[in-house]
């Protein structure tokens, strides 16, 4: 009889690729979701913009919702996929590059739809209304690709902070998330007191204008790959 050959072994890459398929599996939760609530947020706004009287500019951030949606996106895709992970025998490395990756594709996705509909208000002087809903002028200062890098880099930011907060619930337990929650609350509080009581609010605003927003836009990619090497640091111990 001939012996059977050995299976060839699965190469890192293609089970990579794998946990990208497993995250699409909840098709629901990565596109149509974030369309879904873009579509409401978009329509509130529209709403909101033609009841304010005037014709000033009228600038109204309910359209960024969905990129919040992806702090609960960056949740489920540590919380939903990484059991079923394991069960496939993919490591930890893995489960986390695949998973980044379709993080950073559904980020990509929705900074796309931000341009697109930029240019539909700036085509139409704000949808008749002279309202600004994503083609916001301090992010389109420096350009369109930098604008879409903002959105992307905004959208994929809440991503990471999701996922790790999640690996942090996985690996420590529920204290910790409410103690992560609380430390970072009191931080945001503390700056808040410092800086209202050195009464520096205007040179803060000018230093954010002075800076520009491609530069706060790199700023944010880096903030996401320390919060990235976090995450995985914390991935490496987490149990199912």
């Amino acid at each position: 009889m001939t012996a059977l050959a050995p299976a060839a072994p699965t190469r890192p890459g293609n089970r990579t690729l794998n946990v990208v398929r497993l995250q699409l599996i909840n098709t629901q939760s990565f596109v149509w979701v974030p369309l879904l609530v873009l579509a409401g947020a978009v329509v509130v706004s529209l709403v909101i913009i033609s009841l304010i009287p005037g014709d000033d500019v009228k600038v109204v951030g309910a359209a960024n919702a969905p990129l919040w949606y992806f702090l609960a996106l960056g949740i489920q895709a540590m919380t939903l996929a990484f059991p079923f992970s394991q069960a496939m025998s993919i490591t930890r490395r893995e489960f986390f590059v695949g998973t980044l990756i379709m993080g950073a594709i559904g980020s990509a996705m929705m900074a796309t739809i931000f341009i697109v509909l930029a240019g539909i208000e700036a085509l139409t002087e704000g949808f008749g209304f002279n309202g600004r809903i994503a083609y916001l002028p301090y992010l389109f200062e420096p350009g369109w690709v930098s604008a879409w890098l903002s959105y992307f880099t905004a959208t994929m930011l809440l991503f990471v902070v999701g996922f790790w907060m999640a690996t942090i619930w996985k690996r420590f337990g529920t204290l910790a998330v409410v103690s992560v929650g609380v430390a970072l609350g009191l931080i945001v509080v503390g700056a808040i007191f410092v800086i209202t009581k050195a009464g520096v609010w205007m040179d803060v605003l000018a230093w954010f204008s002075t800076t520009g927003s491609f530069a706060l836009t790199l700023y944010g990619l880096a903030l996401t790959a320390v919060l990235s090497v976090g995450a995985y640091a914390t991935l490496r111990r987490a149990t199912v």
